[in-house]
């Protein structure tokens, strides 16, 4: 019996000494699991800093952004800060703001959508008395739009603007952001003189806090830095001022100041990248810069036209990504435009299809950074079309991009113009009594793009007067502005 017993208490200890160890066992798996779930989520959920700055144009820095064309520099601008991003990134030789203008740029950003959606395509006031009625605008960003702000944070992420909001609707803090500076535009840029330069060294320093406290929390995070920059460029540090003043005696004082600003704002890019180092947060975190619309090409420049027009001066941008799965000192040719990154940032962040607003017109170009520069960005519809129906540079104009053909149609003479920028970057030979085929099909693709997206066009003035004066446009607006020569490029 007690030998029966014995080899009872023996079975017994076996059977608690393995159930012991299947309950670590299962702990380890749990604990394991749960580790690769989190490192899941920390690589599909990185953080995100964008940086808009203001009316800078493709060369408007000191980094090339074509790799073969040297006029995509500038000549006298000194931005260390981008050449180091660049060095660690990938930069864009295509890269297109969703307008040739501030606010509706803006707008598209926040929601994935085209202004010509949006019904958003100007910022400046109408200018009256001129052969085209332009169409009447939505001016305030609408409680109904899903902006990325929100769609980030209701999925887990810290949210943050800071410096120039400009599209209205009771500022960021009413669409998803969580720290913000208020519902800004132009103005912010002029309250600020030296040591902070219109805000920028103020703006790196929030975005840092907000670092700071995002990475003590556990949480991702999306920071939009606008910065004010190039506005108020009178404002630029004195030391940068003096500097340019040696450097640029022949200048005009509106370059000379611009350079400054710009090599100020290049400073608080570098802040910012500073700041993610000493956080330790490089290697999960992305880093895009671009611009909000171009400045400027004209007859010596590599671009033709410049702000508030659709030839490519208007809407090239710079633009530079760092981040997880860049290659370093990469460069892309895939045309990409600024509400690609709704998508983009969704893909990221892991934010499902379904919570996705269905008509939104970017796609994600997740890709194309991790491919080496290579690939294509699945979009809504076919090409990249642009539609300015209004006066300011020029008169009302839209244009479609399809592979390197673009297409240009300008309203006031009806006039279809088609350039292959591959080989015409300047857009100065117009193909299409050479390639009518081509120009036809393209023209019928822009007409059902324009169609489906509902977008409003300029009107026949029925009171049109050719011999009065039309109302100012802050200087801007001209009658007759379609132009068979490359226009005089225009700055801010």
């Amino acid at each position: 019996m007690r030998s029966i017993s014995s080899k009872g208490d023996s079975l017994g200890r076996m059977k608690q000494s393995f159930m012991k160890s299947k309950a670590w066992i299962g702990l380890f798996l749990i604990v394991s699991l749960s580790c690769l779930q989190s490192l899941g989520r920390s690589e599909e959920r990185p953080n995100i800093i964008f940086m808009l700055s203001d009316d800078q144009g493709w060369n408007g820095s000191s980094v090339p952004m074509h790799p073969s064309v040297a006029e995509s520099r500038g000549q006298w601008f000194h931005t260390p800060n981008l050449e180091r991003l660049a060095a660690r990134g990938m930069r864009f030789s295509q890269a297109y703001s969703p307008a040739p203008v501030c606010s509706p740029t803006r707008i598209s950003l926040q929601t994935g959508k085209s202004p010509a959606q949006l019904h958003w395509t100007k910022a400046a006031p109408a200018v009256e008395g001129m052969r085209l009625t332009e169409p009447r605008l939505i001016k305030n960003i609408s409680e109904d739009e899903v902006t990325i702000g929100e769609l980030l944070r209701a999925h887990g992420y810290t949210t943050a603007h800071f410096g120039k909001w400009h599209i209205g609707g009771g500022g960021p803090g009413r669409h998803g952001y969580d720290a913000h500076d208020g519902d800004t535009g132009n103005e912010n840029a002029f309250k600020f003189e030296d040591p902070n330069p219109v805000d920028i060294f103020g703006m790196a320093q929030r975005a840092e806090q907000v670092m700071t406290q995002a990475k003590q929390s556990g949480k991702p995070f999306f920071i939009q830095l606008s910065w004010n920059a190039l506005h108020a460029n009178q404002n630029a540090s004195k030391a940068s001022v003096e500097k340019y003043k040696r450097l640029m005696p022949d200048a005009d004082e509106k370059q000379m100041y611009t350079a400054a600003l710009t090599e100020d704002l290049d400073q608080g890019v570098g802040r910012v990248m500073d700041a993610v180092d000493r956080l330790g947060l490089a290697e999960s975190t992305f880093i895009i810069y671009m611009s909000d619309n171009g400045s400027g090409g004209g007859k010596k420049g590599a671009l033709r036209g410049g702000k508030g027009g659709v030839w490519e001066g208007g809407i090239r941008v710079p633009l530079i990504i760092q981040g997880p799965g860049v290659a370093a000192n990469s460069w892309s040719a895939v045309p990409v435009v600024g509400y690609d990154f709704f998508a983009t940032f969704c893909d990221w962040a892991g934010v499902p299809t379904t919570a996705i607003p269905a008509n939104i017109e970017g796609g994600s170009i997740r890709e194309v950074l991790i491919q080496n520069g290579e690939g294509t960005v699945k979009r809504r519809f076919p090409g990249l079309a642009f539609h300015f129906p209004h006066y300011q540079s020029e008169g009302p104009q839209s244009s479609l991009l399809v592979g390197s053909l673009k297409l240009v149609h300008t309203y006031e003479d009806d006039r279809w113009m088609l350039f292959d920028l591959s080989k015409d970057l300047s857009e100065r030979q117009d193909l299409a009594g050479k390639m009518p085929r081509e120009t036809q099909q393209m023209r019928g693709q822009l007409e059902e793009y324009l169609t489906a997206v509902r977008a409003q066009l300029p009107t026949v003035n029925p009171n049109f007067d050719p011999n009065a004066k039309p109302s100012d446009d802050a200087g801007k607006g001209k009658r007759g502005g379609n132009k068979t020569g490359p226009p005089k490029g225009k700055g801010k």
